[in-house]
């Protein structure tokens, strides 16, 4: 069962989409802010993580930078899920390491197919 770690700090959204992915059977984790983010990723491993960017103590942007900047966590693939849609927000994602990004509000059938091209990506011959 692969592991999400979902890094929000809005309750709404986390309770929701925690829901939905086991539902779909994801194993979930869950950090409240950046800083709790970077840290739970070195300790629980997970096999992808989803990143809002708007988080508190230490933003999405420097939290994926320090995971991909972390050899424990270099390789762990990063959706940003971000309500900043505006032009060139995607190439700053991609700039601060995503490997791929989503807008809010979530719409999760979407993100579901971002999650399971980059976990099959991830899968070793």
């Amino acid at each position: 069962m692969p592991r999400i770690l979902l890094v929000e700090d809005n309750e709404m959204n986390l309770d929701m989409l925690s829901r939905r992915l086991k539902r779909k059977g994801y194993e979930v984790v869950i950090a409240g802010d950046g800083e709790a983010g970077v840290a739970m990723a070195a300790s629980e491993r997970p096999d992808l993580i989803l990143m809002d960017m708007s988080l508190p103590v230490l933003d999405g942007w420097e939290a994926t930078r320090r995971l991909k900047g972390m050899p424990e966590t270099a390789t762990v693939p990063v959706i940003a899920l971000t309500s900043h849609a505006m032009a060139g927000d995607r190439e700053k994602a991609m700039g601060a390491g995503c490997d791929d990004y989503d807008t809010k509000p979530v719409d999760f059938e979407r993100l579901l197919v971002k999650i399971e091209a980059l976990l099959k990506k991830q899968e070793k011959p």
